[in-house]
């Protein structure tokens, strides 16, 4: 059977050896070829299969790259962003492998899907790949429509892991409006994710340890979209039937995010970051060790910025000032001591910093930037 091009043509951008230059092709506009179409990184040194490769990708509503030699799709990479990339196995100066390990090193390329194409089977290599950082693996010869159909998958896979991404934005955004409602709480989710992290990374936690410790300082109190504004802003204390309420918000901030599986790890912080170290906290009254270590790191932040902040019911205590009240509400028995002490240090080597300059937001790529300041402020 021949191969199908009867589809419209779609637009080709071309890199050249020397630079990146744009070649259009009739009707380069057509059938979705828009700037919302997925972009399609081809990387072969052969013509012939690149050649064939745009024959299947103009039967693709999407716009595609083509490049003959590895280190130019990462240069690329460095200020475009691909959805699916299509790399032969062997090639020249750089495998498959190491491609895919120096994509999956690159921020901007985590979601990105890899397809290696192989002209010969091996199980062993098509091990290797997909423990480096691939998604497909197809050995030659393939029939043409089933390589469209393996692409056409990769490329609603990533569509699907957008979708995914659009609505953890929708559910940060709704965190900062619910800080929003509170004047006074302005900035309180930025500064605790800075102060989370630097603790966490001061106690030596992983790169995804962290990464959740940002994303929760963001999304903690989420639940108090549930709490009326009657109760969440009562400038005199609470009754005990208005402290029930209270207290259910980190239930309902659980019940908010659930639904999103890439959020599963922040769930133990939404839940359980006011629980005390002596069991007196809520809502599950666990102790100790109990509580998930990341819900006592961000504990520990929360409360020290609630301390030095100002409200309209009371004014912000000194940073010294809060540091004592924490070590006391550890002789209580309220807090992880060891954290507390942590902190303490942690907080006299960030002070010389400031903090306003410091990347703010609850993205990944304010995360990481806020890291490396981190590092190079904490000398970790």
């Amino acid at each position: 059977m021949p191969w199908r091009t009867s589809s419209p043509k779609l637009g080709v951008l071309t890199l050249g050896r020397s630079d990146w230059s744009t070649t259009s092709v009739p009707e380069a506009h057509a059938a979705g070829s828009g700037p919302g179409s997925p972009v399609v990184l081809v990387v072969d040194g052969d013509a012939i299969n690149r050649r064939l490769l745009r024959a299947i990708l103009r039967t693709v509503r999407c716009r595609y790259v083509e490049v003959d030699a590895p280190h130019q799709a990462l240069e690329w990479l460095q200020s475009q962003t691909a959805d699916l990339i299509i790399i032969d196995l062997v090639m020249p100066g750089m495998g498959a492998q190491e491609f895919c390990t120096r994509v999956r090193a690159l921020r901007q390329a985590r979601l990105t899907q890899i397809l290696v194409l192989s002209s010969t089977r091996s199980l062993e290599k098509e091990v290797e790949v997909l423990a480096t950082g691939a998604d497909g693996f197809i050995a030659q010869p393939v029939h043409p429509e089933a390589l469209r159909a393996r692409l056409m998958a990769l490329l609603r896979h990533k569509a699907l892991l957008d979708t995914l991404e659009e609505a953890e934005g929708i559910l940060f955004s709704l965190a900062q409006a619910v800080e929003a409602r509170d004047r006074s709480s302005i900035g309180h989710c930025e500064r605790l994710a800075l102060y989370s992290v630097a603790l966490g990374a001061a106690l030596g936690l992983s790169e995804v340890d962290l990464l959740t410790l940002h994303r929760g300082a963001f999304l903690h109190d989420i639940g108090k979209v549930w709490v009326p504004d009657a109760i969440l802003f009562k400038p005199g204390p609470l009754d005990s039937a208005e402290w029930d309420i209270m207290r259910q918000h980190p239930i309902k901030g659980e019940e908010i995010c659930r639904p999103m599986r890439t959020l599963a790890p922040v769930l133990p912080i939404i839940r359980h970051h006011h629980e005390r170290w002596d069991g007196s906290g809520y809502p599950d009254g666990l102790a100790g060790e109990q509580i998930p270590l990341l819900a006592r790191v961000l504990q520990i932040s929360d409360i020290f910025d609630a301390l030095t902040t100002e409200r309209p019911y009371k004014n912000g205590m000194a940073a010294e000032v809060a540091l004592t009240v924490l070590q006391e509400e550890a002789e209580k028995g309220w807090r992880d001591p060891e954290l507390v002490n942590l902190f303490r240090d942690v907080y006299h080597r960030l002070n010389s910093t400031e903090l306003s300059t410091w990347p703010q937001g609850p993205t990944e790529a304010c995360f990481w930037q806020s890291l490396e300041a981190l590092s190079r402020q904490l000398n970790l």
